[in-house]
């Protein structure tokens, strides 16, 4: 399975989680409305609707094509604001931490995660539960990747330090070689020397000696 379809799956099973927590008692909640006249909905009501919000923009953000995703994520970036958390922050931070998609960015996800939970009075029980699952994956892929990158780092470290050792018993070969040339080029030259000094020392012996006489007086 590829890692993208991994991620898709955790992803999808975070969201089926918080949507689970959300329980019967939405659902009975519905039912309860059904049946009695329209008036202001239900707490249950309101939250399951934002769940299925949440679960309907983030599937077509997964599936969607590029420039819907583009879309998706510049909604989710205009509603957001840093003075008022709360829902806005958990949209676009779901938006960020959703796969499959360029503008996916783990570490601004869990900062935008974690600024939702900062005001918790802002959310709903289901929007915290949410918020709290995702985070947890978040920080889980968070920490995978730190670690692919250390090992990576570590494999790297030791291709450097297995060429240089290379390196270096190369540059010792060579010095071991140029070190035996120069041991036999001196060598040479002392023998040299030691003829020219052999030469010299016969011719250094004939002048020394006195000249013959060319005969006897008589």
């Amino acid at each position: 399975m590829r890692r993208s379809d991994c991620r898709t799956g955790r992803f999808a099973s975070s969201v089926a989680a918080a949507l689970a927590l959300a329980g019967c008692s939405s659902v009975a909640g519905l039912r309860h409305d059904a049946k009695a006249p329209a008036t202001t909905p239900s707490a249950d009501v309101v939250q399951a609707a934002q769940l299925n919000s949440y679960a309907n923009a983030l599937s077509q953000l997964v599936q969607g094509s590029p420039a819907e995703q583009a879309e998706l994520i510049a909604g989710a970036r205009a509603a957001y604001d840093p003075a008022r958390a709360g829902p806005g922050a958990l949209r676009y931070g779901l938006m960020l931490a959703a796969p499959n998609h360029p503008a996916h960015d783990a570490p601004q996800a869990q900062r935008l995660l974690r600024e939702a939970l900062s005001r918790p009075e802002l959310l709903s029980v289901t929007e915290r539960a949410l918020a709290i699952v995702e985070l947890q994956r978040v920080e889980s892929e968070l920490r995978a990747t730190a670690e692919v990158d250390r090992l990576t780092a570590e494999l790297q470290r030791e291709r450097e330090r297995q060429r240089n050792t290379v390196t270096s018993a190369t540059v010792a070969k060579r010095l071991q070689t140029e070190m035996d040339e120069n041991a036999r080029l001196r060598k040479a030259l002392d023998e040299a020397r030691a003829k020219l000094d052999a030469i010299a020392n016969i011719e250094r012996s004939i002048s020394d000696r006195p000249p013959a006489k060319e005969g006897r007086t008589q």
